[in-house]
């Protein structure tokens, strides 16, 4: 009766009892190890006073308390900036991508491809020394090339995954291509592409640290400042332990915005669907009683 509850797929077996037990043992197991880790991690903190004080003292004056605060808005200005942007580039170069003429789409996708495979910081430091860009322009111009190229992918493979016959059925309507894209596959992808957007985004903030590189005064760069300018030994553990939940927050924000917009999506008319009125008989054909 235990074993019926499970439901078979093509890709697993239903687990037996022997297996089950095996899997609450790995599981007991790796808590433990979590766990441990964990109160290891708690006693070398308390062994070298990390926790005293003194070494917390600090983020109660004012100007400390204004730095963390003018790097956390320089994070954010960075960020709203370089994922705005990103998502005009990826939709630019994703629309490149799908048109029909064969030239646009081999320049598109060579660009795609190129600011692809170039690693962030590399773009970052060639804006800021050799075009000789401000920080926050060096910063958001290489976030921008970078995240804009795999957003493109992923609208481009958003659209590509859209069933054929949507897409037929519109044109067989009389529909121009701009309004087979705008109303009838870009609508239905959105819901398949926003987890994968959500995530580039996520990876777009955590990058905006890259500009404590090239002297922007972003948060990393205000928390080196307060560690530098602090009577503290390596590693600089309060500041990090203050400065890390901030971008665990606001990388979790982002998740959460997500999953709201998915649901808000979910409950839209738009995407609910519509009453059918149960069968009734109709009228009979001339000649049939």
């Amino acid at each position: 009766m235990k074993a019926a509850a499970h439901e078979a797929t093509a890709l697993y077996d239903v687990p037996g009892p022997r297996t089950e037990s095996r899997h609450r043992m790995y599981g007991v197991l790796s808590t433990a190890i979590v766990l441990g880790l964990l109160a290891w991690i708690l006693y070398l903190l308390f062994d070298t006073d990390q926790f005293t004080y003194t070494k917390w003292m600090p983020f109660e004056y004012t100007g400390i308390q204004r730095l963390i605060l003018r790097g956390l808005g320089n994070t954010l200005k960075a960020f709203v900036i370089a994922a705005a942007l990103s998502l005009a580039l990826g939709t630019f170069l994703a629309v490149g991508r799908l048109s029909d003429h064969r030239v646009v789409r081999w320049l598109s996708t060579l660009v795609v491809e190129f600011f692809r495979a170039m690693p962030v910081l590399v773009m970052i430091f060639f804006i800021f020394v050799a075009l000789k860009a401000q920080p926050l322009t060096a910063l958001v111009a290489g976030l921008t090339l970078y995240n804009g190229s795999v957003l493109a992918e992923v609208f481009r493979s958003g659209v590509n995954a859209v069933e054929r016959g949507q897409g037929e059925a519109a044109f067989a309507l009389g529909m121009r291509k701009t309004q087979v894209m705008s109303f009838v596959l870009v609508p239905q992808a959105v819901r398949a592409m926003l987890p994968a957007i959500i995530s580039q985004l996520v990876v777009a903030l955590k990058d905006t640290s890259l500009g404590y590189l090239i002297t922007y005064e972003e948060f990393l760069h205000a928390g080196k400042l307060i560690a530098s300018n602090l009577d503290y030994d390596l590693p600089f553990i309060p500041v990090v332990m203050v400065i890390s939940p901030i971008y665990i927050g606001m990388c979790m924000l982002l998740s959460w915005f997500a999953q709201w917009v998915s649901k808000r999506q979910r409950r839209s008319p738009r995407t609910k669907a519509s009453d059918v009125a149960p069968a009734e008989p109709g009228p009979l054909l001339p000649g049939v009683r």
